[in-house]
């Protein structure tokens, strides 16, 4: 900064001058003889040799010959003795700093005259460059101790080390010593007060200066844009002041236009960028590399990837960023396939991709889940040495995990011990991702003990693990430090605790955190509405849903889909009718995954004919739409419907997965038809290479139980690859008390009322196979251990929908108002009953009797 760089024909020229002083018409300028057999006085050295220090700090180009001719001459003021530096010892002192030797420039700075303020200047220039930025402002400090005065060139690097130290109080502070200094309206100092302010978030100081200052280039007004452009709170005032600058003498400029472009696509101020887009077209600036890149990148934040594939085709030399762009654009908006064509595109016009380019490409390879794909973007990776930053790693760790690739992405994390919370996130959420909640908790301890502070991020990303493990514990515990941390007005940090309390079965605090929210979005009430349905509460999730409209929010997908399935739970045909005549007005009727859950609501509220005229009418079917109408025929007994629409489901391309085959062996149960359930078990395990899980298993033990083969339904629970569940022991239950086995229910009972003691079904299925053989000391026990295990029996209740009106009832219930009718009717139809050849089960009404509190 002290010295004005000269253009190329400048520096030759002093080169020339300097070697027409030698008498060897062929030696260079610096190492002929001239140096060495003639002695200058102080002041002849100096005047000739200025003008090729001069040339020397004024070169950037290739600072090895820089510094070599710089040391000899320094060399040549030693050997005449020159012991006064005076302005010539600055300027090699100049030289050593822009040549990165700042132990050379150390030595030589205490043999000048420091009370002249430029060879602290020097010396401060150089700390700051190398990043010691420490140094500089104590560099600085040690001035001001001297006594040597500071000038306008003192400041701008002394703001730059508090700006890289962001120290906001000290910049403060050194802006009083410019103003009483008068120093404030030179365009240096106050450009570089008007960037550290702007840097620092002190938008109102910076805006204050800036209107002060007399003259504002064009590199002022973009600092302030810029500044303006990264506060979310601010970007408005971007297009103000942007509108001020046109008005002014200063004329924007291709980094003006990129940066406030990039505000329109951040904000999706989709007309305003567009008139833009005009405006750089009649400036000349749309070919210009940061301004295209800018708007394709807006482009595609509009979903207007053809206008954004217009501009990239016109760039005549599209460099690394626009490739980038480009790819990162398809890659937002879903276009995958479009993604990978136009990176082997990149590929083969020879431009080498970096870090960016996989970074932007591998969220493509997660969503398709096409893990040979991805290894092969690995070892492209691997084999062209691309530098793997945080944000490579982490996006390949990502796509392993999405790909199911556990052990890859463990690999990847383990290999470099750089790494930050945003890659821990990603090992949290992809543990969780793949059901390894324990190992997702040991990372999350990884990250403590690492001293990281966990982000919002981290947070809401570990919660899900909280719900899977049932460490309600641990959740509240996280919950302590959101609420600590400020965090619980986050969004999507409310809403993953309001899931986690739901999916630990505590639906009361899920709902105090919901109605604590000060703003809630779509995900926010779905996630709600879903929690009412998994924690058995239809009605409520109704309710929700109810006020989720009134509250104004839009429903998607996953209101909806809830909202029925809510409906087929309760049974509520009246109001899946409504929702299904909203969604006919809606642009949702031709969503596949809505149009499945109306085919399971119609079919679970009886309405079987429905059901299958919605999957009929269905434009376009998936797997899920297969599932959905086979489920329905299978749960209504019609097997061979069910196999049929199996049988239409593979002729239709589509492969049957792990609820499908759920579904037939379900039906196949049902209906009694053990051999075929075995046979489609053996079809899904052996030709579909499906693992069975632990509902597969249940439905076997269940379709044998039902038969009466309950040695079989005990074999099948020895075989599995895994621990039974209570589901598993209760089904085995149930069929031992259908069919009278009580060796094997003894050993069932064990296993269930250690595996989930508090649940009141269990013991009920256990008293009533004791009733059965008149065991009527088990059962007493059985009811004095439920009364000290606090264990309280849930009472059955069944429902019926009359005129668009649900009426519930329980055993022996009086509570409707026309329960006086209702019984009359019950009679009448035991009699006509009886009459037909009906034989009630004296046993169980002989144990009704006896035992009426546990049955």
């Amino acid at each position: 900064m002290l010295f004005q760089s000269k253009n190329i024909c400048s520096i030759y020229r002093s080169i020339s001058v300097a070697a027409a002083l030698s008498p060897k018409p062929n030696s260079h300028f610096i190492q002929d003889s001239v140096f060495h057999s003639f002695h200058y006085d102080e002041e002849v050295l100096a005047s000739k040799l200025a003008p090729i220090l001069q040339s020397c700090t004024a070169c950037t180009g290739n600072l090895s010959s820089v510094l070599r001719r710089g040391q000899q001459v320094h060399a040549q003021v030693t050997v005449n003795g020159i012991d006064n530096l005076g302005i010539l010892g600055t300027r090699i002192l100049g030289m050593y700093v822009l040549c990165n030797r700042l132990i050379d420039a150390k030595k030589l700075f205490f043999q000048l005259q420091l009370c002249y303020a430029s060879p602290w200047n020097w010396m401060i220039r150089g700390y700051t460059i190398m990043g010691r930025f420490d140094l500089a402002i104590l560099l600085f400090f040690k001035m001001l101790v001297f006594g040597t005065c500071p000038d306008k060139y003192t400041f701008p690097y002394v703001i730059k080390a508090c700006a890289g130290l962001n120290a906001v109080n000290l910049g403060k502070w050194l802006h009083g010593m410019v103003q009483s200094l008068g120093f404030e309206n030179d365009v240096f100092v106050g450009s570089a007060f008007i960037k550290f302010y702007a840097e620092n978030g002190c938008l109102d100081d910076a805006r204050l200066l800036f209107d002060k200052m007399s003259r504002r280039d064009s590199v002022l007004w973009n600092v302030m844009l810029n500044g303006y452009a990264k506060d979310e709170q601010l970007v408005n005032d971007v297009v103000g002041l942007f509108t001020k600058m046109r008005k002014s003498e200063t004329k924007p400029n291709s980094v003006t236009y990129a940066c406030v472009l990039s505000v329109c696509a951040s904000e999706t101020m989709v007309k305003f960028g567009c008139q833009l887009h005009g405006l750089v077209v009649r400036c000349g600036l749309e070919m210009d590399s940061p301004v295209a890149n800018t708007l394709i990148a807006m482009y595609a934040k509009f979903c207007s990837l053809f206008d954004a594939r217009k501009i990239f085709d016109l760039v005549l030399q599209a460099d690394r960023v626009t490739w980038n762009g480009m790819i990162g654009g398809y890659v937002q908006n879903g276009y995958m396939d479009e993604a990978l064509d136009l990176f082997h595109e990149m590929v083969a016009t020879s431009v080498k991709p970096d870090s960016i380019t996989f970074a932007s490409l591998l969220p493509s390879v997660s969503k398709s889940e096409d893990l040979y794909q991805g290894k092969a973007i690995h070892g492209y990776i691997v084999r062209h040495d691309v530098s793997i930053d945080a944000f490579l790693k982490n996006a390949i760790i990502d796509m392993y995990f999405k790909c199911g690739n556990v052990a890859a992405a463990r690999n990847i994390f383990n290999c470099s011990p750089a790494v930050d919370v945003v890659i821990y996130t990603t090992m949290v959420s992809g543990f969780i991702l793949n059901g390894m909640s324990s190992d997702a908790l040991d990372v999350f301890r990884w990250l403590l003990n690492k001293k990281m502070r966990p982000n919002p991020v981290t947070l809401a990303s570990f919660l899900p693990a909280c719900a899977g493990l049932g460490a309600l514990k641990l959740g509240k515990e996280l919950h302590g430090v959101i609420v600590k941390r400020s965090f619980q007005g986050i969004l999507y940090v409310g809403s993953a605790v309001m899931d986690m309390y739901a999916k630990c079965g505590r639906l009361d605090l899920a709902q105090q955190v919901f109605r604590r929210m000060s703003e809630r979005d779509v995900v926010c009430w779905n996630s709600m509405i879903t929690s009412c349905c998994q924690n058995a509460e239809p009605e409520l999730a109704i309710d929700f849903f109810h006020q989720m409209g009134a509250d104004g929010a839009k429903y998607d997908c996953v209101s909806i889909s809830s909202a029925l399935s809510a409906c087929a739970n309760l049974p509520a045909l009246h109001y899946g009718k409504e929702i299904h005549g909203f969604i006919m007005k809606s642009a949702l009727s031709s969503d596949v995954f809505v149009e499945s859950a109306l085919i399971d609501m119609y079919a679970k509220c009886g309405n079987l004919e429905v059901a299958w005229r919605v999957f009929d009418l269905m434009a376009h079917k998936n797997e899920v739409s297969w599932n959905s109408i086979i489920a329905a025929f299978g749960n209504h007994g019609r097997l061979k419907d069910c196999l049929d629409l199996f049988h239409g489901m593979r002729k239709d391309g589509f492969q049957p997965d792990h609820v499908t085959f759920l579904a037939i062996i379900s039906a196949c149960g049902h209906s009694g038809r053990v051999e075929e359930g075995k046979h489609y078990f053996n079809c899904m395990t052996k030709e579909y290479g499906i693992t069975p899980r632990t509902e597969h298993y249940a439905c076997m033990v269940d379709l044998f139980g039902r038969a009466g083969l309950v040695e079989e339904a005990f074999g099948v629970i020895k075989s599995m690859p895994f621990s039974p569940d209570a589901g598993i022991w209760g089904t085995l239950l149930g069929a031992c008390r259908l069919h009278g086995n009580t060796e094997l229910a003894e050993m069932a009972s064990e296993h269930l009322l250690s595996l989930d003691p508090q649940n009141s079904g269990y013991y009920m299925l256990q008293s009533n196979l004791h009733a059965n053989v008149g065991k009527w000391d088990m059962v007493s026990k059985i009811r004095d251990m439920m009364k000290e295990r606090g264990v309280q029996k849930v009472p059955g209740y069944s429902w019926t929908e009359v005129n668009n009106r649900t009426h519930i009832f329980v055993a022996a219930d009086a509570s409707h108002p026309q329960s006086a009718q209702i019984y009359l009717l019950l009679d009448n139809l035991l009699n006509e009953l009886q009459n037909e050849g009906y034989v009630p089960q004296i046993d169980l009404k002989k144990q009704q009797s006896l035992s009426p509190e546990l049955c």
